[in-house]
């Protein structure tokens, strides 16, 4: 079974999936392996829920004509997304870097779908199974495709470009996260800039903050359009004194090459260090000829959901900034930054944070620098609590450092926190979102 011949069967049958819980009837199903399962166990059982064809790369579970043979089914949806993504030609725009890429992304999302029918990434499907399932959904009425890229380990951001084979793109930063898999903060940068590595080959376009001096250095040599605070960068940009919530972004920004005047935006993205995440969508639209007018209604409409950085109003009279999807030590300091800096509010805070997962031997100092800047604030009006395996490890349990969000749940429901200002982060796997709903 070659590309080609499966290409043109996927044609016929263009809805591709890889789990038989969610199996479109006439889809492609490709029996993944994975560390727990093997797919091709459930070859018979996705024909049997409708599938056309099961691709498989086990002899043993071939079935009769339906079942197609291939040498590696992963690799096989890979190629066959590539593929596609070469046949159709539309251009692709890739997103990728430490904090901010899905925040950048949706927001560019809502920018160029006011003016092209768009692709984009759902969710978080931007790994190495998500990206050519993503790209399996273009068709010819698509005019681009957005594309975010996700990376634990070196490797990750050149296998995925081989896959979308991007003309554009951006790197949001560079910062400590998943250092378990990329051994230290030179692994995140090399893999990062795998995507300029990428582009330097197709002569593309690279979007970067022109006050990142890192991202500079990297995009050296390639055709690159800047944004940021910087006068002289090509869209111009800055935090203003909010108009409404006082937790919201509130921006003004100009492009003076291009005649454009300082406008100003209103958002619903809790913190400035949106900003930056906000002036690479405005960058993108105007590269695409959005219309400015456009471009502030997106980012004026668009609404933070999945706890990044959304803003929610309890019954308790608490407003918590749910953050709890993502940490890393760079976005932790971040957010505890903004938040320690919100100017002030006539209720008591509340910091809730999570461990910070997958930093491998840098796990430690980074707890302990992290508690370092807490201890800066710990005074009255302010309360702390912390909870995950790593906070008990390095200041043991208490009645503020909890194991896990259960316990914390408990102690938090029999000693309510009422008409606070909340500040809630954490990595996804400590669960935080779980707590939401007894604040």
């Amino acid at each position: 079974m070659t590309i080609e011949d499966l290409y043109s069967i996927y044609l016929s049958h263009p809805t591709v999936s890889t789990d038989t819980r969610q199996l479109p009837a006439g889809c492609l199903f490709f029996a993944l392996r994975g560390a727990r399962f093997d797919g091709n166990q459930y070859a018979r059982a996705a024909l049997d829920a409708g599938a056309a064809y099961a691709v498989i790369d086990d002899p043993k579970a071939l079935i009769d004509e339906r079942t197609l043979l291939v040498e590696d089914s992963l690799k096989a949806l890979q190629q066959l997304a590539s593929y596609h993504r070469q046949q159709l030609g539309t251009p692709v725009i890739a997103i990728t870097g430490t904090n901010g890429k899905t925040t950048t992304k949706e927001l560019t999302a809502a920018v160029l779908s006011t003016t092209y029918r768009l692709l984009y990434t759902e969710g978080n499907l931007n790994n190495h199974i998500g990206v050519p399932l993503t790209l399996l959904r273009l068709t010819p009425e698509h005019q681009l495709a957005l594309i975010e890229m996700g990376a634990s380990k070196p490797g990750d951001i050149a296998e995925l470009c081989d896959i979308a084979l991007p003309n554009y793109g951006l790197i949001t930063n560079i910062g400590r996260a998943h250092l378990e898999g990329f051994g230290s903060l030179e692994g995140v940068r090399r893999t990062k800039g795998e995507l300029y590595d990428s582009l330097r080959t197709r002569q593309g376009i690279v979007f970067f903050r022109a006050e990142d001096k890192i991202l500079e250095e990297m995009s050296e040599g390639i055709d690159r359009i800047d944004y940021g605070t910087d006068p002289e960068a090509r869209i111009v940009g800055q935090a203003m004194p909010s108009q409404g919530n006082q937790l919201f972004l509130h921006l003004a920004w100009s492009c003076p090459t291009l005649g454009i005047d300082p406008r100003t935006i209103q958002t619903k993205l809790v913190g400035d260090y949106n900003l930056a995440n906000a002036l690479a969508a405005i960058t993108i639209g105007l590269y695409f000829d959005v219309a400015p007018e456009q471009i502030d209604q997106a980012l004026a409409d668009y609404t933070p959901s999945n706890s990044r950085s959304q803003l929610i109003t309890s019954t308790r009279g608490n407003q918590i900034i749910a953050d709890a999807y993502n940490a890393n030590p760079s976005s932790m300091h971040t957010a505890l930054d903004n938040f320690l800096h919100i100017a002030p509010v006539d209720r008591p805070r509340t910091i809730i944070l999570g461990d910070m997962n997958e930093l491998g031997a840098s796990s430690h100092d980074a707890h302990h620098e992290l508690y370092a800047r807490l201890t800066e604030h710990s005074s009255s009006p302010l309360t702390i609590f912390l909870c995950g395996p790593h906070w008990v490890e390095e200041l043991g349990a208490s009645d503020h450092v909890f194991p896990n969000v259960d316990e914390l749940t408990a102690h938090i429901e029999q000693h309510p926190i009422t008409d606070s200002l909340i500040l809630v982060k954490g990595s996804n796997g400590i669960h935080l979102g779980r707590l939401l709903p007894s604040l």
